[in-house]
């Protein structure tokens, strides 16, 4: 029979410019997150003015979101790796307490 766990995680909502997708995705993967959504051509208003969710020449060229849900521990060391990132270039994380509910076998 299987159960329903919930688990507290952090939600990490990161948007960046779309030639840098790679990078994000790297790091989330080498900091052992197990998961990940992406959602091209975005569209809003920022600090750095309007940005228009079609595409211009290339995805290079549009705001992406990655989305991932992430143990607590893994928070810090994700921040760190991208303070470099967004010291020379645009974008946004967004942090939000979640809980996670998924379905598992029981033992």
């Amino acid at each position: 029979m299987k159960e329903l766990t919930v688990s507290a995680m952090t939600k990490l909502e990161i948007i960046v410019e779309g030639e840098h997708q790679p990078f994000v995705v790297d790091l989330l993967n080498r900091a052992g997150v197990s998961g990940y959504t992406v959602f091209h051509n975005l569209s809003g208003k920022g600090t750095h003015g309007m940005h228009k969710g079609h595409l211009m020449f290339n995805d290079d060229s549009v705001l992406v979101m990655i989305v991932s849900a992430v143990p607590q521990e893994l928070v810090g060391p994700i921040f760190e790796g991208l303070t470099p990132f967004f010291n020379k270039h645009m974008g946004v994380v967004f942090a939000s307490d979640i809980q996670v509910s998924r379905m598992v076998k029981a033992r």
